[in-house]
């Protein structure tokens, strides 16, 4: 069973989702995500993770503002294409331009 990790992206940062969110908006997302949850655990183990928010861009040249627009993350195990699937009814794809990247981890010899 291949585990993977689950980046979450949007072109909105999660404190500024959070922030603008009414209180009943924001557990009708939870429930929302809850929901699925329930459904993922049913097929898969799942780890949900937390949001995220880009701070520093570290390079080579210097150090700038983030620019990444991953908004969390969570963490997967099971068949890519029953994860995919999964994926394909996640409520975080309801925000516009919202995308999610299904990164595997790979494992690393003599380790």
């Amino acid at each position: 069973m291949s585990k993977y990790v689950i980046l979450y992206n949007s072109t909105k940062s999660a404190s500024d989702l959070m922030a603008n969110a009414t209180p009943e908006e924001m557990k009708a997302s939870m429930d929302e995500w809850m929901q699925w949850k329930t459904e993922a655990d049913k097929m898969t183990k799942f780890d949900f993770g937390m949001p995220l928010q880009g701070v520093s861009l570290v390079s080579n040249s210097g150090v700038g503002d983030s620019v990444s627009n991953v908004s969390g993350y969570s963490m997967i195990e099971g068949e890519k294409d029953a994860i995919v699937g999964l994926l394909k009814t996640h409520p975080h794809l309801k925000r516009d331009g919202a995308t999610i990247d299904l990164l595997e981890v790979l494992p690393m010899p003599g380790m």
